[in-house]
C-alpha cells in the first residue's frame, strides 16, 4: 500500500468519524446536563429513587410549556418585563437582540413571510448566488435605505459559516428556490459540496 492511498484512507476515515463524534459529544453533554439538573430537582423529593431519562423528558416538557406560554397574547407584557435588562444594557442589548432576531427568523411562520431561499442573479450575468431573503420591504430602515423602491434584502451566507453579506437588490433579480431555510443553511455550511465521488468534473 503506497503512501498516497494510505493518506486517502486516513482522511476519508477522519471525515466519516468527525461529524459522528461531534454529534455524539454534543448529545452526551446535553443529556448529562439535563440528567444532573433533574436529579438535583427530584432527589430531595424521591430520595435515592431516580428514573433514567427523566431529565430529557422534563426538558422537553419545559420547552413545550414555555412555547405554549409565550404564544399566549397576555404573556407578551410579562415577557417584555423579563427581557428588560437584556434590551437596555449597552453591550448585552446588541448581543441579545442579534441572537433573538436570528432565532425569530428561523422560527416557524404562518402565511407570507420573509423566510425565502432565493437564487440571486444579476442581469447579463450567468453566475447565481443562493441567499436568504431577510426583508421584503425597506420600511422602517434609516433614510437612504428606506427610499429604495421594490427592493429586498438578501443575506448571502459564506461557506462553513465564517461570515456573510447582506445586499439590497431589485426584487426582479431574485428567483424563489424550492428549499427550506434550514436546508439552505445546512448546504451553505458545507459549501454545497456533493457526497457523490463519481460526479463528473466541471469542464
Amino acid at each position: 500500500m503506497n503512501k498516497h492511498r494510505l493518506y486517502q484512507y486516513f482522511f476519508r476515515g477522519l471525515i466519516t468519524f468527525l461529524p459522528l463524534a461531534l454529534t455524539v459529544y454534543v448529545l452526551v453533554l446535553f443529556v448529562t446536563w439535563t440528567e444532573s439538573l433533574a436529579m438535583m430537582m427530584v432527589r430531595p423529593i424521591t430520595g435515592d429513587f431516580y428514573l433514567p431519562g427523566l431529565g430529557i423528558a422534563l426538558s422537553a416538557v419545559l420547552i413545550v410549556g414555555l412555547g405554549m406560554l409565550v404564544s399566549r397574547p397576555e404573556t407578551g407584557r410579562l415577557l417584555s418585563l423579563v427581557e428588560l435588562p437584556f434590551t437596555n444594557l449597552p453591550v448585552v442589548k446588541s448581543i441579545y437582540s442579534s441572537l433573538k432576531n436570528f432565532a425569530d427568523y428561523f422560527a416557524p411562520h404562518t402565511g407570507e413571510s420573509a423566510q425565502q431561499v432565493v437564487l440571486l442573479r444579476m442581469p447579463g450575468n450567468e453566475m447565481g448566488i443562493v441567499g436568504l431573503v431577510t426583508r421584503q420591504s425597506m420600511d422602517g430602515l434609516p433614510a437612504g435605505l428606506s427610499e429604495l423602491e421594490d427592493q429586498v434584502a438578501v443575506y448571502l451566507p459564506m461557506g462553513y459559516m465564517i461570515g456573510g453579506y447582506t445586499v439590497f437588490v431589485p426584487r426582479a433579480w431574485v428567483t424563489k428556490v424550492d428549499m427550506s431555510v434550514e436546508e439552505a443553511m445546512r448546504m451553505a455550511l458545507i459549501a454545497y459540496m456533493t457526497s457523490n465521488r463519481s460526479e463528473p468534473d466541471a469542464r
